[in-house]
């Protein structure tokens, strides 16, 4: 986060000279930043996107980046940071707790938010979650500007909840999430369902009461509902296009 931001918690705006606030409509909580067109090089805008698993905040994403176009933002997933486990057993694999902040290699998010920050491409590690470890392939992410990173624990850490110029969290009734963590990870990642409701009796649940649910009170802004808030999306997209133009 810029170091003389100065925040109003009800409004994302920033008391900086060099930054013109995007006028705040009547009834709205919230704007982004709209540079001044005079700024030589502005830095990138960051924006966190928090939430539990299955709460829609990917969903967020995925629609902030189809409205606004996807080559103009780079856009970071928490879970490709998954640590590396295929030096341990298959049976050692599945013991892991991969809700807890621990389970993910956060440094290098940060490192690679640097760099684009810095206007360096970076390579992104690629995740298998069938096996529970990396492919050993990369993607390469273009900076842009704006720096879009989403994630269940990217408010937890200090260092990288500090990097984020406006802080999103997406929030869904405990139900719903669970239903929906059951129906992708069945789909996507080749769990059974006796498996995915062990991991959330024990790990999942846990982990969202102890890091993420707290994490919440870091946000400027709460979305309810996920994608299916329209007049949230309208809003930061709006924004967000008032940026790049």
């Amino acid at each position: 986060m810029r170091d003389q931001a100065q925040w109003d918690s009800h409004s994302w705006q920033e008391c900086r000279p060099s930054l013109t606030p995007a006028p705040l409509p009547a009834g709205e909580g919230f704007c982004l930043y709209v540079y001044n067109s005079s700024m030589k090089n502005p830095d990138p805008l960051i924006i966190g996107i928090a939430g539990g698993s299955g709460s829609g905040k990917t969903t967020v994403a995925q629609k902030i980046l189809e409205r606004v176009g996807s080559e103009r933002i780079a856009y970071l997933q928490h879970d490709s940071y998954y640590k590396d486990l295929s030096g341990l057993p298959p049976t050692q694999r599945i013991q892991r707790n991969f809700d807890h902040p621990n389970s993910l290699e956060t440094d290098l998010l940060i490192q690679h938010i640097v760099s684009l920050r810095d206007g360096k491409a970076v390579e992104v590690p690629i995740y298998d979650f069938s096996t529970d470890s990396r492919t050993g392939k990369t993607f390469t992410v273009q900076p842009c500007r704006v720096i879009l990173v989403e994630g269940i624990l990217i408010f937890t850490e200090a260092a990288l909840r500090e990097m984020f110029d406006v802080k999103i969290f997406v929030d869904t009734d405990a139900d719903l999430r669970f239903i929906r963590r059951l129906e992708r990870d069945i789909a996507e990642r080749g769990r059974t369902t006796e498996s995915v409701i062990k991991q959330y009796q024990s790990t999942a649940r846990p982990m969202h009461l102890e890091f993420v649910e707290p994490s919440k009170r870091y946000a400027d802004v709460i979305i309810p509902e996920g994608g299916f808030n329209t007049a949230a999306l309208d809003m930061v997209v709006a924004r967000i296009e008032a940026l790049l133009k």
